[in-house]
């Protein structure tokens, strides 16, 4: 219940597909730090884990302000899309040049999956209801920061697995190398997840996501 919640809630602002790309950007952006850390902790020891530290939480605070002010430019972009094709179906000559404009737009995504008279019906309801209906500014809503904070947090948090190790281990060198197992696993968790929404095998997702 627990599992399915939490769930829910990573996908409330976020198709699932983007909230796990931005947990395994999170988690390769961790990796990279990580994985060059060695000379690092040779040559400064806890010192120099506690900067690594510093230094990945910072990269991801960053990377994770940047990712959510490039989500809702996206929602900006993808509003004027529409905006502009609503404009271009009102301004055709009549229904059927509105229809063609409909049809160059939703042809490729439905033209396996439904019949051309299905088809052209619908993008004649379409059209129709585009040419009378009010033109609506190109704003950004509260879900649309939800969605951006939700960004962020995914990004940030990501990197969080990688720093507990440094944490709870004195050792430098076996923090690290803990901190590496565990973004290793969650790369494969991440690749795991992430195949329940496709037709692929949990375990190969997961493999390629590790490798990869």
């Amino acid at each position: 219940m627990g599992s399915k919640r939490h769930s829910s809630l990573m996908h409330r602002y976020l198709d699932p597909a983007t909230s796990l790309a931005e947990v395994l950007f999170g988690l390769i952006m961790t990796l990279t730090f990580t994985l060059g850390a060695g000379i690092i902790i040779e040559d400064e020891g806890r010192e120099g884990a506690r900067e690594l530290l510093i230094a990945l939480i910072g990269c991801n605070l960053a990377w994770g302000i940047i990712d959510a002010a490039m989500y809702l430019v996206g929602v900006l972009f993808d509003r004027g899309r529409k905006r502009r094709l609503a404009r271009a179906i009102r301004a055709s000559p009549d229904d059927r040049a509105a229809s063609s404009v409909v049809a160059g737009e939703l042809d490729e995504l439905l033209g396996e999956v439904m019949a051309e008279g299905d088809r052209q019906t619908l993008y004649a309801r379409i059209a129709a209801h585009l040419r009378t209906r009010q033109e609506a500014p190109v704003a950004l809503h509260r879900s649309d920061y939800l969605g951006a904070f939700t960004s962020f947090w995914l990004v940030v948090l990501s990197s969080v697995p990688a720093a507990v190790p440094f944490l709870l281990i004195d050792d430098a060198r076996l923090a690290l190398r803990t901190s590496n197992a565990v973004l290793l696993v969650l790369l494969f968790a991440t690749g795991h997840a992430s195949s329940r929404y496709t037709l692929a095998k949990p375990r190969l997702v997961g493999l390629c996501y590790l490798v990869a």
